[in-house]
């Protein structure tokens, strides 16, 4: 029998939909402003797991131009069901003020790794929207139902209506089956049928600290629907020294050998040292993550095995254990034509004019673009932190003849909340690297007046950072095998969900390439190569 650790899918993999079909298991997760929109991973077993789908991969399946940072896919659907994969999902325009503009759709595809459909429009209601397959035929879609009233709490309650598939639309009365406990902010609902009851999952308290997951069952579809005795079936809240922190969110999987489990997300903060426990509770750069629990079953309510906290080591399905090659190689030199599914943009693809693995071979080039903060065009190329500890490294070459070209390394959570090593131009140094880093909105260039001169006669400049847990810092070398590490130390916290302002924190941290160019003459940097190792 397989044991489980967790997390299972580490760093940004939020808001777990978990689905079998057949013997195999699969796990979407939502992106945000991250494209291509959501991942979907791949397991035998529960415990070994590797990303195989992304996908919403074309503009007219989702298109973000403009969307704000924490906007975009939130808490996709997976369902599988009459031969085929459903996946329901939300494309949040708005997030911060009385709104959160949003718009529910469905697509679907005959295998995970297919081409998905175009989407059907399905509402604005709300977020959260998942699709119930009923024994019956019929199929319900859910959603959290938005109130944006000056004096109301914003979390009205769960709304569910018909979905026809004739008619592919939503059809017939829509009602509020279920107005969440005394916790409020009840979202992420899911429908279960099971032992003659729909079991109506949801999460409560906000995807912080206070998180955790609620469920509830009926006779009736439509309701009332009364809450577990022992309530809730998940959550950290109460138990701040467990290092599994943010619990909730959960949907629930039968497997075929007869048991039942939650795959639910988690936050894991950053060692507080002799800091205070509670307050503030932590940082966690890696973002909302996905582990997995086991249920069992009591007087027809299912309760997490161990007590209703997560557990760092979860009894797996009894199932031999499968394990996948890596689905990133330690290095990657861009020798495909695709890139790997681990690596993203922000917002929209990038089409050839700014990303291109074909105009130099075995590069990837960059087009330059706008600047890092920007919502709409970034020639920018990122994959999820996924270690406390890693090293990030690639090999660029950049000819910038202004100071309005820069190409490097950068280390990312949002438009607010960044930093950089780059190679750009100076008037009287020439070809230069810096440091730039954007901290809340506030910029800093700690090199100033101490850049470093590249050499006329080097083509390629080899970057590195290395991220030691609470704090990271950049290196560079000319020849690939002298290094200098550059004295300035920036910190993790930074680039986590508890740190950054505003009205979305939902996402992580990022590391990645990016070609910056806002005289508009787009021109190119190489990237040879990148490095990710835990």
């Amino acid at each position: 029998m397989v044991k489980i650790q967790n997390p299972v899918l580490t760093g940004f993999n939020a808001d777990p939909s978990i689905c079998r079909a057949g013997e195999d298991y699969y796990i979407a997760v939502s992106t945000f402003e991250w494209f291509p929109g959501v991942g979907i991973y791949h397991s035998k077993d529960l415990k070994n797991w590797r990303l195989v789908s992304r996908p919403l991969n074309r503009l007219s399946q989702l298109n973000m131009l403009g969307n704000p940072d924490s906007g975009g896919i939130w808490a996709p659907d997976l369902s599988y069901h009459d031969g085929k994969f459903w996946l329901i999902y939300t494309d949040v325009k708005v997030t911060e003020g009385q709104w959160k503009d949003g718009h529910n759709y469905l697509v679907t595809c005959d295998t995970i790794d297919g081409e998905w459909s175009d989407p059907i429009y399905l509402n604005s209601s709300g977020f959260d929207p998942s699709l119930f397959h009923d024994e019956d035929g019929k199929k319900y879609l859910v959603n959290m139902y938005w109130d944006h009233r000056v004096g109301h709490h914003n979390f009205y309650g769960i709304l569910m209506q018909e979905y026809s598939v004739k008619d592919q639309k939503l059809i017939g009365p829509k009602k509020i089956i279920f107005k969440g406990t005394d916790v409020k902010l009840v979202e992420g609902p899911h429908l279960y049928k099971i032992n003659g009851y729909y079991y109506l999952l949801t999460a409560e308290g906000g995807t912080r600290y206070e998180h955790q997951a609620t469920i509830a069952r009926s006779k009736d579809i439509w309701g009332p629907y009364e809450v577990h005795p022992g309530n809730p079936i998940i959550t950290s809240y109460p138990y701040p020294r467990n290092p599994l922190q943010k619990a909730g969110h959960a949907s629930i999987v039968h497997t075929h050998t007869d048991e039942w489990f939650l795959a639910h997300l988690i936050g894991r903060p950053l060692p507080k040292g002799d800091q205070p426990l509670l307050d503030p509770r932590g940082f966690c750069p890696l973002g909302r993550e996905t582990a997995i629990q086991r249920l069992e079953w009591k007087d027809g309510w299912p309760y997490v095995v161990g007590g209703n906290q997560p557990s760092l080591e979860v009894e797996g399905p009894k199932v031999e254990e499968v394990k996948w090659e890596r689905d990133f190689p330690v290095k990657d030199d861009f020798d495909s034509e695709n890139l790997n599914l681990h690596f993203q943009t922000l917002r929209i693809p990038l089409g050839s004019d700014t990303l291109s693995l074909t105009d130099n071979p075995s590069h990837l080039r960059l087009y330059g673009r706008e600047s890092l903060t920007s919502k709409f065009t970034q020639a920018f190329v990122a994959r999820r932190w996924q270690h406390f500890n890693f090293t990030a490294e690639t090999k660029v070459a950049f000819k910038p003849e202004t100071f309005q070209q820069a190409a490097g390394l950068v280390n990312y959570y949002n438009t607010q909340n960044w930093t950089t090593l780059q190679i750009t131009w100076h008037e009287e140094k020439g070809r230069i690297l810096e440091l730039m880093s954007c901290d809340n909105f506030t910029f800093d260039q700690p090199l100033k007046g101490q850049e470093i001169i590249i050499p006329n006669d080097v083509d390629y400049v080899y970057m590195r950072v290395i991220v030691k847990t609470n704090t990271y810092a950049y290196s560079y070398s000319f020849d690939g095998t002298t290094w200098f590490e550059i004295p300035v130390t920036f910190y993790s916290y930074k680039l986590s969900d508890d740190y950054i302002q505003g009205g979305g924190f939902f996402t992580g941290a990022f590391v990645g390439m990016h070609c910056q160019d806002t005289s508009g003459e787009r021109i190119a940097a190489d990237f040879d190569y990148f490095i990710y190792k835990a």
